[in-house]
Parts: structure tokens; sequence; C-alpha cells
């Protein structure tokens, strides 16, 4: 077998299918997301959150498998954003999310993700950071309730979501920052590594 052959079947595995199940639902929410009621918040809200357990699943499978790839790697990252960031827009016109706040959100991913790759040109690998998990685990835990929207069992689920989305908000511009602070801190004024 050539070795474009085994890179190639070596992408094909169940991590990476994960990642692509993540990014399936993205269109499906979507659509349940354009005039939920409250049985259809209820189905997002599970739905959201089963597809988030894949996100742990999916490196714990590639690492214990040893099914790690440049594929996987990509995958992977474009898969939260788009699951999260596609809830998140989702509910601005449902009024259950700030848009201003959304926006931004959006923004730092795409200067993050902008300034990853410019930082790969230079020879440069920007990891994520402990504060980039958090504000994943963060969004994701305040999207669940925010999905719910509705009072369950007397538990007003759109009040804690907004308190958690409140927190993940500040460690989204926090760890972002943060990827820019790394950044400058690897090259001179020049431009070039240290």
């Amino acid at each position: 077998m050539s070795e474009a052959a085994r890179k190639k079947s070596s992408n094909w595995n169940i991590p990476n299918a994960l990642s692509l199940i993540r990014i399936g639902v993205s269109p499906v929410l979507v659509l349940l997301l354009l005039s939920p009621g409250r049985g259809l918040s209820l189905i997002c809200a599970v739905l959201f959150a089963l597809v988030c357990i894949t996100d742990w699943l999916d490196g714990y499978l590639a690492r214990r498998m040893n099914t790690v790839t440049t594929l996987g790697k990509f995958l992977d990252p474009l898969a939260d954003k788009l699951l999260i960031i596609t809830a998140l827009i989702m509910m601005i016109p449902l009024d259950r999310v700030p848009a201003w706040m959304v926006a931004l959100i959006v923004g730092r991913e795409i200067a993050v993700t902008g300034l990853r790759a410019i930082a790969v040109e230079d020879g440069v690998v920007i990891d994520a950071s402990s504060l980039g998990k958090f504000k994943t685990v963060a969004q994701i835990s305040a999207i669940i309730p925010l999905l719910l929207h509705y009072t369950y069992y007397g538990i007003n689920f759109h009040y804690i979501g907004i308190l958690i989305f409140w927190v993940a908000f500040a460690l989204t511009i926090l760890s972002g920052a943060d990827y820019f602070y790394k950044f400058f801190v690897s090259h001179d004024a020049d431009g070039d590594r240290k």
C-alpha cells in the first residue's frame, strides 16, 4: 500500500466519524430552532448535549486507539466551533442570547483561528490552552439550559443558562487575549521567532 493510500485510509476512523457527526448535526439544529416550542427546545437541548459528549469521546478514542490524524486535528475544533456558533446564532432571534455577545464570541473564534494559521506558517504551534478548554466547557454548559429555555420542575433554565453564559463570555474573551499574548511573545517586532 502506498504512503498516500495509507494516510487516506487512516483518516477514516471512529474519532473522525464522530467529528463529522457533530458537523452534520449543525444544520439539524438550524431547522429545529427555526420556531421551537417547548417540545422542540427539549429535543434541541438533548441532541446538543449528546453530540457534545462525542467531543470528549473522539479525543479519548483518538489517543486510546492511536489514531490521531492531521484531518482529525482540523475536524475536531471545526466541529466544536460550528456546533456552538450555530446554536448561539439561532438563539438570537428567539431572544435567548444577546446578539452583541454572540458577535464578539464569533469574532474571537475567527481571530484566534486566523492567528493560529499565521503562527503555523511561521513554524509556531499555539496549543489549546487550559483557558480555551474551560471556555468550551462553559459555552456548552450555558447553551444546554439556554436551549431548554423553559421552566421545568420549578427550575428556570433560561436564567441558569444566562448566568453561565456570562461566565463563558468572560472566559472566551480572556482565552482569546491569551492566544494573542502567546503569539506576540513568540515573535519579535519584525515578526520573526525569538
